[in-house]
């Protein structure tokens, strides 16, 4: 990406970050069809560990000697992240892509809302009311009630909520734990779960096109995180957060044209509700870091 500012290049990788990470979901859709959840769980897990361990050791981030507190921390996020994974993906087979992905959208307020709550975070009105309409958004996505609703939109909203727990507690590590490192130990939790999960299912033979479905998967959940992590290093957080948003563009799109899944006019508007709210609350949380960060640190 020569000639690109470091913004403008963390902002692609971004994009490619959310397109990868919505293909794999997509993949994961379809390999449901034909082999358990626990199953399909294990053995795309393995080939995250194996890529994250490798990260790690070329990052030089393979450390154990964390402290006990940190330890604490990393395994708590690490619960968040199974249970995040098993009810999104649970969601996702049963819903539209674009739903899900929709609700997954609420994960910026949702954390706000969580760091307010439990770790005393500046809440100001504005954000307030922003996160109060995200979440009437959310409402008018799962449509209590209507036509549309079905049981599993609890299951995605379950996610958010293990997802909110995974990115509060990060915000209590200590700045010295390894990035990569935390992400390779939830990937081995997410995987030891997958492993006890299929201990209790019939696993089902891997045909041509199931293996080609996990093999897809786990490969695209690899370019996620890797253009993921790289994306934030890149740039300004609070200018490349945002574009994590192309992800629901892909999922819609996706939802058309592989699941012939068209999103009712409700779900449309609760999207865009959702994704606007999300975007003032980035915008109102970056502002208030600028206010209140000390000039000497002022330097990248």
């Amino acid at each position: 990406m020569v000639g690109f500012s470091d913004n403008i290049r963390g902002a692609l990788l971004m994009v490619g970050a959310m397109c990868a990470y919505t293909v794999n979901d997509a993949f994961m859709k379809l390999v449901l069809a034909d082999i358990p959840l626990f199953q399909a769980i294990l053995f795309r897990g393995i080939g995250a560990v194996i890529c994250l361990a490798i990260m790690c050791k070329l990052l030089g981030q393979l450390r154990f000697n964390l402290s006990r507190r940190d330890w604490m921390l990393v395994l708590l996020r690490t619960l968040g992240e199974i249970g995040g994974t098993f009810f999104f993906l649970t969601a996702l087979f049963h819903m539209p892509i674009a739903n899900v992905s929709a609700i997954l959208q609420a994960l910026p307020l949702a954390v706000s809302l969580a760091a307010a709550v439990f770790l005393g975070e500046a809440l100001g009105w504005r954000r307030l009311t922003a996160i109060c309409v995200g979440f009437a958004g959310v409402l008018l996505i799962i449509q209590p009630g209507g036509a549309d609703f079905s049981l599993f939109s609890f299951y995605a909203l379950a996610a958010v909520a293990c997802v909110t727990l995974r990115d509060v507690v990060v915000r209590r590590m200590s700045v010295t734990v390894p990035s990569v490192f935390v992400a390779l130990v939830a990937a081995v939790g997410v995987t030891l779960m997958g492993g006890v999960g299929s201990a209790f299912v019939d696993l089902a033979p891997f045909t041509q096109r199931s293996a080609f479905l996990l093999f897809g998967a786990t490969g695209f959940l690899i370019f996620g995180y890797v253009f993921s992590v790289t994306a934030m290093r890149a740039g300004e957080i609070a200018f490349v957060a945002p574009f994590r948003y192309a992800g629901l563009l892909v999922a819609l799109i996706l939802g058309i044209v592989v699941f012939d899944e068209w999103p009712n006019l409700l779900t449309l508007i609760g999207a865009f509700i959702v994704v606007a709210t999300g975007l003032f609350t980035l915008y109102r949380e970056a502002k208030l870091r600028i206010r209140t960060k000390p000039i000497p640190d002022q330097r990248r």
